[in-house]
């Protein structure tokens, strides 16, 4: 988590990052010296991982999850396979209650629509040193059949920033266009 550019990621990646761990020390323990139950998890895990829609990380790790329990009731170790569930199910609550993962930044998408023919380079500058930590330009493009610009960045907010007080000072400078400032999706996937 403090090696991501921006604290930008997901809380449900970073929970599957830790509960994935132990779903597969589970099925390697299952698996055992048995090249047959080997390749047949591979297979079942390929087929699921390339037939479902990409989703959510936590979506695949109950996939993962739910499969390895097969695997382990396919054994004979019902007992063991219901208590596992048990703690993951109840590491997985914890893991969610108390936030792990949950990004301490405040990332929003901004987008300033501008006249064509404003010079918007730099012309933001100040307005986002003030209530920014960082912000990074993504995209320029054209509305409203070109007679306007639409500015789109990802802004990391001060923890302290007043937003309604940042965007009355960008509406003065983009003569009161259109401006939206929204909670910035996150945009992990897990490849597995």
């Amino acid at each position: 988590m403090k090696t991501i550019r921006n604290s930008d990621y997901s809380q449900n990646f970073m929970i599957t990052l830790v509960m994935l761990s132990a779903v597969v020390a589970l099925v390697i323990m299952m698996v055992g010296n048995s090249a047959a139950r080997a390749l047949s998890m591979a297979g079942a895990f390929t087929l699921i991982r390339f037939r479902s829609a990409p989703g959510d990380p936590k979506d695949i790790l109950y996939i993962f999850l739910s499969m390895a329990m097969g695997l382990t009731s396919g054994l004979g170790y019902i007992a063991y396979a219901g208590s596992i569930t048990v703690l993951m199910c109840l590491v997985l609550m914890i893991l969610a209650k108390t936030g792990f993962g949950q990004r301490k930044a405040h990332i929003k998408s901004l987008r300033i629509t501008i006249p064509e023919d404003m010079d918007y380079a730099g012309v933001f500058e100040e307005v986002f040193a003030r209530y920014t930590k960082s912000y990074t330009f993504e995209k320029v493009k054209t509305t409203d059949l070109g007679s306007l610009f639409e500015l789109t960045y990802t802004v990391v907010m001060n923890e302290d920033a007043n937003e309604k007080a940042m965007i009355d000072e960008l509406r003065c400078r983009n003569f009161n266009l259109t401006i939206i400032l929204s909670a910035k999706a996150d945009n992990m996937s897990l490849s597995v």
